[in-house]
């Protein structure tokens, strides 16, 4: 024992940086994957929470005030009902901030969709213009309780006498009103009633939802809303967080166990002679395989620990999402077992690895093999005898240049390993910038993701579309203004709602960003998004049916658009042609394009104080503002898939420097200099590194957009949304990659050129 802590501690010495840098990566990597758990379940636990604590309803919902909802309470499935509430729709606003509201009329604190108040009290008589107000609706609107609301347009006024967090579809600004329970005398002319369906099986949803549909007539159904869109709603980007940071974690891993293993290859064949004097004197070779083994493990688990630590310790003190998720994800009951068996996973997949590179040392025979002359492979080919000889025209190629690129890829399936290690973190590196540059996309070009416009405008009831459009269009900042209306619509089958638009005029028609298929231009036409498409099981070409109040409605697909919002599940077609079946129609919207360089922020305040108090303008969600923690992920995911590319590439130095030292005397023999003999070796990195850039972007290109466009897909937004990163930044990876490669291999090289003959003579004994 005694002498296999001696060598260990001897190797160690010897290669400190190595082990440096198999620690850290070790820890990078089981850092990502805890904070991939730590999203996970950040994302799926507080609504989960507050739906099982509240009694969530699986079905909401909303019918016209006239119908007989309470007849659902019968239907077979339900276990329970909540309601029927009247409701009524309005706009409320405070401290200059303004939000459109369902106000449900709640006589008392709900069985089945019960909201968990999360500051001030509930309801009471005493208060009878007190209202509680939806968690997000409420930081929206920067309201607390005590604070008072104000109904723009009417003397009525609302205190604010709680805080509640609910498991329904939350507020999302110019898309879905927010939540307000009051009393129902606070609801003088509801406009709509709210029942929840709390069924036995929740499987049943979609049946549940035919057999109410088929009850109170389609004309009486105005929208309904389940428990699994609430979840993915509230789930939303910390799930697709949790996904990158885990996608990469396990590609990190793989890499780092395929570094470990190479870098333990290339140090058993380099330390032949050792192994051999280790055996000689009573090592077995179970011992010389532990002991690479444990070596390595230590390593591994040093870095595991720290992880693990640091993510306990600090992770909860990480500004923004990432430390929240973390503080949630510490509180839960599974967070123990998962800090726990996450490094223990890392440290058996680095073992595995080890081990089969450990199992080729314990194979070294006790009394060292000659090596041969010349390697397998190791012959010039005609091309490079050719190249080293007159050249083209008389110009020589330099032999380095010719020795370097033979070196780097004569040694058959050992080149190719080689290359192929060293390609797959930077393969994953590509696949993180494209991550990067589709992030941008949203940003600087939103109009090719389904964003062409800046701002929702909601007008009030007192204002005509004349009147309107006129504030709209005397913004000098406003490029275009599109009426529209959205309404929501039975789909065929009658299971669920979607979101039918008419947006813009066959004369000023609005500018979809269209993945599939045409504009729509005819009578009846119209484009869908990827979630709706996925819903009906439809394809561009199809006709689909659905129904808007008592009034049917079909249209022909003929293109499939970008639609970042309602997961994708929206039809749009111009407003002319929801005029054709309802002439009446009048827009209760406009989508709002702002002159180049226009802030719409501010443009977005010139139109509110132009209309006196009679607009509701929003600015448009765009779907990466929720997802800024992911640039920080990227940019900590490179560095680590970094530090396992240097971890590769000192193995492929070690490798290459140890295997040119039976060349020295021959080298030296034919007349190159030392600067010559280092110039191959630094050739031979630059070679192998530079292949190894080329099969990634190769690689990863292709699978960095697949991986966007199936995500894209799985969202509702649908495919055409990713973005290869520019050829400016792809050339500037190769080169740093190349030029790094040969500034690392050229110290190493150097030192081995200008060996003594007596050291030469020794290694290649």
């Amino acid at each position: 024992m005694r002498a296999t802590l001696r060598w260990a501690h001897s190797d160690l010495r010897t290669h400190r940086g190595e082990a440096l840098f198999l620690v850290l990566a070790t820890a990078g990597v089981v850092v990502s994957l805890l904070l991939a758990a730590a999203l996970f379940g950040y994302a799926t636990n507080p609504w989960q929470r507050v739906f099982a604590q509240g009694g969530g309803a699986h079905v909401w919902l909303h019918t016209a005030p006239s119908s007989d909802a309470g007849r659902l309470s019968g239907l077979d499935g339900v276990d329970s009902v909540a309601g029927p509430y009247p409701a009524a729709s309005a706009t409320v606003a405070t401290r200059g901030a303004r939000a459109s509201v369902e106000l449900r009329g709640t006589p008392e604190l709900p069985e089945v969709g019960r909201p968990l108040l999360a500051s001030g009290n509930w309801l009471d008589t005493a208060t009878p213009d007190g209202v509680v107000l939806e968690t997000r609706l409420a930081r929206s609107l920067l309201a607390e309780p005590g604070d008072t609301l104000t109904v723009p347009g009417s003397a009525r006024r609302f205190t604010v006498v709680g805080v509640a967090d609910s498991a329904e579809p939350p507020y999302r600004a110019g898309e879905r009103p927010g939540l307000v329970w009051a009393l129902p005398s606070a609801l003088p002319d509801p406009d709509s009633q709210v029942i929840g369906l709390r069924l036995r099986d929740p499987d049943d949803t979609g049946y549940a939802v035919q057999r109410a549909v088929t009850v109170l007539g389609a004309g009486a159904i105005g929208e309904v809303s389940t428990w699994q869109q609430a979840r993915a709603e509230a789930q939303g980007d910390n799930r697709l967080l949790g996904q990158v940071l885990g996608l990469f974690g396990l590609g990190a891993l793989l890499a780092a166990g395929f570094a470990v293993h190479g870098a333990i290859g290339t140090r058993i064949r380099g330390h032949l002679r050792d192994i051999s004097v280790l055996k000689a004197i009573g090592f077995t070779p179970g011992q010389v395989v532990r002991l690479f083994l444990l070596q390595h493990l230590a390593y591994a688990l040093l870095g595991a620990v720290a992880a693990a630590a640091l993510t306990r310790a600090l992770g909860s003190r990480v500004p923004g999402r990432l430390g929240d998720a973390v503080g949630v994800w510490q509180g839960l009951p599974g967070q123990t077992v998962t800090l726990f068996v996450v490094p223990v996973a890392a440290v058996l997949f680095i073992g595995a690895t080890t081990g089969l590179a450990a199992w080729r040392a314990g194979r070294v025979p006790p009394v060292p093999v000659p090596r041969p002359a010349a390697s397998r492979g190791g012959r010039l080919s005609g091309a490079a005898r050719w190249a080293l000889g007159p050249g083209v025209r008389g110009v020589r190629v330099p032999p380095a240049l010719v020795l370097g690129w033979h070196r780097a890829f004569a040694r058959g399936p050992r080149s190719l390993t080689a290359v192929g290690r060293l390609a797959l973190p930077l393969l994953l590196i590509v696949v993180a910038m494209s991550a990067w540059t589709t992030m941008d996309r949203f940003d600087s070009r939103p109009e090719q993701v389904g964003l062409p416009a800046a701002l929702t405008v909601h007008p009030d009831s007192s204002l005509d579309a004349l009147r309107t459009e006129a504030i709209l269009d005397g913004d000098p900042q406003v490029a275009a203004a599109h009426p529209g209306v959205e309404v929501a619509a039975l789909v065929p089958g009658q299971t669920e709602t979607i979101a039918l638009r008419g947006l813009g005029t066959r004369r000023e028609p609005y500018p979809y960003a269209l993945a599939e298929g045409r504009a729509a231009r005819g009578p009846d036409e119209a484009v869908a998004g990827q979630g709706l498409l996925d819903l009906l099981d439809v394809r561009v070409g199809d006709w689909v049916r659905m129904t808007v109040g008592d009034q049917p409605q079909i249209l022909h697909i003929v293109g499939r658009s970008i639609e970042p919002d309602n997961a994708g599940r929206v039809i749009s077609t111009s407003l002319d042609t929801l005029r054709e079946n309802d002439p009446g129609l009048r827009p209760t919207l406009y989508q709002v394009r702002l002159a180049p360089g226009a802030d719409p922020h501010e443009v977005a305040d010139r139109l509110a104080a132009a209309g006196h108090g009679r607009l509701d303008v929003h600015a448009v969600t765009n779907p990466v503002d929720g997802l800024s923690p992911l640039r920080e992920v990227v940019l900590g995911l490179i560095a680590v898939l970094a530090l396992i590319g240097l971890v590769e590439l000192l193995t492929a130095i070690g490798g290459t420097v140890r295997e040119s030292e039976r060349d020295l005397l021959a080298l030296k023999a034919i007349g190159l200099s030392p600067r010559q003999i280092t110039a191959i070796t630094v050739t031979a990195t630059g070679c192998t590194a530079l292949t190894a850039v080329l099969l990634s972007m190769a690689l990863g290109l292709p699978l960095a957009h697949w991986l966007i466009d199936a995500q894209g897909r799985s969202s509702g937004i649908g495919a055409g949304i990713a973005q290869g990163p520019s050829p400016t930044l792809l050339l500037l990876l190769c080169t740093g990659a190349v030029l790094g490669a040969a500034a690392l291999a050229a110290l190493p090289a150097t030192r081995a050129a200008r060996r003594r003959l007596a050291d030469t003579l020794s290694a290649v004994a």
